[in-house]
């Protein structure tokens, strides 16, 4: 996969900007990155945009730039000349995608049918954009197509916030997802970059989907491993005896000798390890190698290399 379209998926969020002045870009992606978020796609909805995307690009080497609304082979030009990284298109014009391929430029059209979907795939590209998502049928529409093209991920735009983000984010066919709720123009135009950082750490906090799995808990042996277990038992939560463990419920593990961790271990899921993991680099916290698990080419758990108040975490992919 290209670098720059894999670090899209694992950000799992690229900010929609429609920008009506230039001036206001630079500060505009120091708050997204403060928050989290170092990547943007300026759209040519406005005349801002080539001007945006060039006083990024120059500032900001780094941070991940890119065009939308990109709907012809000169605006494509247009964008890249500027320093844009990727490309994004509303729609399916071939003439753009096949500028972009001949140039090594990331581009990921718009589709929203098999027949699109199936010209996509033609062209070798399997990370597409899903617009307009909400009103192509949303997330019932991408479990659909997961059947037929199962070997496609999509980044839908349209219609999506923070209130059915999680829809999305939890779809394996979605590589990320394009919004414009933390960019909104009112914020653009007031200069409230503080919001608009709020807004970016909160949409990268959501996406991940974090959630409580179950608690480890260590025992010296398997005699007090039972005992504790019957504890929890008598308590409504029913146990089961396993190999190395004994569950009582899914909440809770009660190991039949040491493992991992001084107290134990939490089990924490997520929608995607993968992006997870990078998410909780930022924090100083690496994956243990000996510990990932994978299922069909991804990531399914993954312990950290840190304790957590006396205990090992690890990273389980909701299902």
């Amino acid at each position: 996969m290209n670098p720059t379209i894999e670090t899209i998926g694992t950000l799992g969020i690229v900010p929609v900007i429609k920008i009506e002045s230039a001036e206001k870009a630079v500060p505009l992606i120091e708050a997204l990155s403060s928050g989290g978020l170092p990547c943007a796609e300026f759209t040519f909805r406005t005349d801002a945009a080539e001007d945006s995307i060039r006083a990024v690009a120059k500032a900001y080497p780094d941070f991940l730039v890119g065009a939308g609304t990109v709907i012809n082979r000169e605006l494509a030009e247009r964008a890249v000349d500027s320093g844009a990284r990727f490309i994004v298109a509303p729609g399916f014009n071939p003439s753009v995608v096949d500028w972009c391929l001949s140039k090594g430029i990331p581009v990921m059209p718009g589709v929203n049918t098999p027949s699109d979907i199936e010209a996509a795939l033609e062209r070798g590209l399997t990370i597409l954009k899903f617009f307009p998502a909400e009103a192509s049928g949303g997330v019932a529409m991408l479990d659909a197509l997961s059947g037929p093209f199962h070997q496609v991920s999509f980044i839908p735009s349209g219609g999506i916030d923070l209130a059915n983000l999680a829809e999305y984010a939890r779809r394996p066919n979605v590589h990320a997802i394009g919004g414009s709720w933390m960019v909104k123009t009112a914020l653009i135009e007031s200069g409230d970059w503080t919001q608009v950082s709020s807004l970016a750490r909160e949409a990268v906090t959501a996406v991940q989907g974090f959630a409580f799995a179950h608690v480890g808990i260590n025992s010296p042996d398997e005699g007090t491993a039972r005992e504790t277990s019957s504890f929890f038992a008598n308590l409504g939560f029913p146990q089961k005896d396993g190999a190395s463990s004994f569950f009582n419920d899914t909440v809770i593990e009660v190991m039949k000798s040491p493992f991992r961790g001084t107290m134990g271990h939490l089990g924490i899921r997520c929608w995607n390890v993968e992006r997870s993991l990078k998410f909780l680099e930022r924090f100083g916290f690496k994956p243990v190698p000996e510990t990932v698990k994978r299922e069909g080419g991804r990531v399914t758990l993954a312990y950290l290399d840190r304790e957590v108040g006396g205990f090992a975490v690890h990273l389980t992919r909701a299902k």
